[in-house]
């Protein structure tokens, strides 16, 4: 086993005693939409009241999803921890169109390497994640999500986990109000 120095900052805000987790692929389009409410979720809930966790949920079917995850990763690795993935997160989501395949199996991308794809996450969120992304064993972050999603028996994104239960009546367009209801079971 190789001994790291480096270490992936969990991707959790707040530190109530109830769970909300959500399993998100950066490039779904429903995963954006639920991305895009996660700090209003902390903020009506309360971070004192709710714990939240994005868990990475690769999805084949976007392409790039494996890419696009590892520097997710490779980004909480850097001195700025989770606001560091968060912000590439936010990069991909803003310009997810640059992520992903039209129809997902062809257009502009199909000619994009993956070192491409490293250089736009970069240019769009400001932070040098090259280096990270290279880390030999990076993909031990890597599976750790995966492996967490497969023991809940998560199969496709957006999926919702409150207090360790999957709840597949929740989606990403239900309201916050909804979800905040749902978190604290009031």
């Amino acid at each position: 086993m190789t001994d790291s120095a480096w270490h992936a900052d969990p991707l959790v805000w707040g530190h109530g005693p109830h769970w909300f987790e959500v399993f998100l692929e950066p490039t779904c389009p429903h995963s954006v939409r639920t991305f895009f409410k996660l700090d209003a979720l902390l903020a009506a809930a309360g971070e004192d009241k709710i714990s939240l966790r994005i868990v990475l949920h690769s999805q084949p079917w976007h392409m790039f999803s494996g890419v696009v995850v590892r520097c997710v990763l490779a980004a909480s690795t850097l001195p700025e921890g989770k606001a560091a993935a968060k912000a590439v997160l936010a990069a991909v989501a803003d310009h997810r169109e640059e992520f992903e395949f039209e129809k997902h199996a062809g257009g502009a991308n199909m000619n994009v390497t993956p070192a491409q794809i490293v250089a736009r996450i970069e240019a769009y969120s400001g932070l040098k994640i090259a280096p990270a992304f290279a880390l030999p064993d990076l993909d031990r972050a890597v599976k750790w999500h995966c492996k967490y999603a497969r023991q809940n028996g998560v199969h496709v994104s957006p999926t919702f986990m409150i207090d360790g239960l999957v709840q597949p009546d929740i989606g990403s367009r239900d309201p916050i109000e909804s979800w905040v209801a749902r978190a604290l079971g009031t």
